[in-house]
């Protein structure tokens, strides 16, 4: 039987609309919310978002089984293409979507860079599922993601927003954010849920047995991810009420580049896996997972680096939004693919 998304998954981009039409009308209906939230915070970090923003880190990285790095590691053939794919093609394609696309616009273009950076744990899984792909390679591929997010994200967002865009002379892109600020808030966004994950793993499975972990505990959190989500949206909304007509405009600029980047991510790391002769259900895992990203990660730096109602941290908002749809119509290509290429 073909698997299907789940009710909360399978009407994600709604969830997403509902939440900043919920957030715009309070910040319109209760003007003194914005002070209220500012004064919930020490220094630049608001505590009622943090909280949320760890909340939402951690299901995707409790789900990982760190256990498997060491078989990932021995099919080198697999792995090199998909870090290939995922640190490489995937980031640089995204800043040149960016610069294409919104280099006047320095804001909007940092959080389209971030989103391209932030490599996905998470709904991978799930897009992998539903295109018959391999499902201890896409376990696999999540935790290698997860590691080297953890090392390797602050050095890439410094390399590709501070060094790239001045040696290759993008002369309204001049904007630098500081890697100290960025590793503090991988260090809190990304640290935290990772240690807290891979110590409730390490823990429970030996306690309850890897069965119950994967049954009963995994399925009671996974929702938490989607809720803090949406209260982040809520959140963030609730502030933008003075740039509600210009909202429909923004959310196009962003979702376009966003389109281009999902399907030609998708169809450069299928023909690519095909010429190694990557099997279909190995090609599926590597392919989804280069194709999504973390915007979860990506949200948490944007807010924490440039503050929750900034333009970075709207991009970040929409990319699940567009996200959702264009896989589901991937997962049904992929599956198309399968018997033109795999017959």
């Amino acid at each position: 039987m073909q698997p299907k998304l789940k009710f909360l998954d399978r009407f994600l981009t709604l969830w997403i609309f509902l939440a900043m039409f919920s957030g715009i009308a309070l910040g319109y209906f209760f003007p003194n919310l914005s002070h209220t939230t500012n004064s919930l915070s020490i220094g630049t970090t608001n505590i009622p978002l943090a909280i949320g923003l760890i909340i939402m880190m951690y299901p995707p990285l409790a789900k990982v089984d760190y256990s498997l790095l060491p078989k990932a590691l021995g099919d080198q053939k697999v792995i090199g293409v998909s870090l290939l794919l995922n640190w490489v093609i995937g980031p640089v394609l995204m800043f040149l979507l960016a610069i294409l696309f919104l280099r006047n616009e320095p804001d909007y273009m940092i959080g389209l860079i971030l989103i391209g950076l932030a490599r996905c744990i998470a709904m991978v899984l799930v897009w992998n599922d539903l295109a018959k792909g391999n499902r201890e390679y896409g376990a696999l591929l999540v935790a290698l993601n997860s590691i080297f997010q953890v090392f390797s994200y602050s050095f890439m967002v410094w390399l590709f927003i501070n060094i790239l865009p001045e040696k290759l002379g993008l002369a309204n892109f001049n904007v630098s954010i500081s890697m100290r600020d960025v590793t503090e808030s991988v260090l809190i966004y990304l640290g935290i849920p990772f240690l807290a994950g891979f110590l409730s793993r390490y823990f429970l499975t030996r306690v309850k047995g890897v069965e119950w972990y994967n049954r009963k505990f995994i399925p009671v959190i996974s929702p938490l991810t989607l809720y803090a989500l949406l209260f982040t949206i809520v959140l963030m909304f609730s502030l933008k009420g003075d740039t509600i007509l210009e909202l429909p405009l923004d959310v196009l600029k962003v979702a376009l580049p966003l389109t281009v980047y999902f399907i030609l991510m998708f169809f450069v790391s299928f023909f690519i896996n095909k010429s190694f002769d990557v099997p279909y259900d190995k090609n599926v895992s590597i392919s989804f997972t280069a194709t999504g990203n973390n915007f979860e990660l990506a949200i948490a730096v944007a807010i924490a680096v440039f503050g929750i109602h900034s333009p970075q941290a709207f991009v970040g908002v929409i990319g699940p939004l567009v996200e959702v749809p264009v896989l589901i119509v991937l997962v049904r290509i992929s599956l198309w693919l399968k018997k033109r290429y795999y017959s």
